[in-house]
C-alpha cells in the first residue's frame, strides 16, 4: 500500500504541468509553509514543503497522495494531514532523503493508511 502513497488522488484537481512551487500549504488544521520543490511523476509524485517559522529551518516532504485539493487561483495546496502528524513525520534532510529508497519507505508507511506511527487520515 506504501507505493499508492506517490500518487496525487484523482480527486484532487492538479492540472496537468502545473508547477506547484511557491504555493500556500495548508494542512487540515493551519499553514504549513510553501512548496519549495514538487514531483508529478507517476508512483514518484511528492510535495517538498518549506515550514519557514512553523519548524524553524526544516523542510518536509509530503508524498502527493496526502493532497486532498490544489486552488490554482489562490495558489493553495490542502493536505488531509494535521501539523502535528506533518511535524511527527521521520525527519528529512534534502541531501540525504531525496533520492533515499528506505526513506521513502518508512515515510509511505507513516503516510500510508492505517500507519503504525498515527500518519493515518484525519
Amino acid at each position: 500500500m506504501t507505493d499508492n502513497v506517490w500518487n496525487y488522488q484523482p480527486t484532487s484537481g492538479l492540472p496537468a504541468g502545473t508547477d506547484l512551487t511557491g504555493y500556500k500549504v495548508e494542512a487540515a488544521d493551519g499553514s504549513i509553509g510553501k512548496v519549495d520543490k514538487h514531483s508529478d511523476e507517476v508512483g514518484d509524485a511528492y510535495l517538498v514543503v518549506d515550514t519557514g517559522v512553523w519548524i524553524f529551518g526544516k523542510e518536509v516532504l509530503l508524498p502527493a497522495r496526502t493532497v486532498v485539493r490544489i486552488d490554482p487561483e489562490d495558489k493553495r495546496v490542502f493536505v488531509d494531514r494535521t501539523k502535528e502528524q506533518i511535524k511527527n513525520a521521520p525527519e528529512f534532510h534534502r541531501d540525504k532523503h531525496l533520492g533515499d529508497t528506505g526513506y521513502r519507505e518508512e515515510l509511505g508507511t507513516y503516510y500510508g493508511t492505517g500507519a503504525p506511527f498515527g500518519g493515518g487520515p484525519v
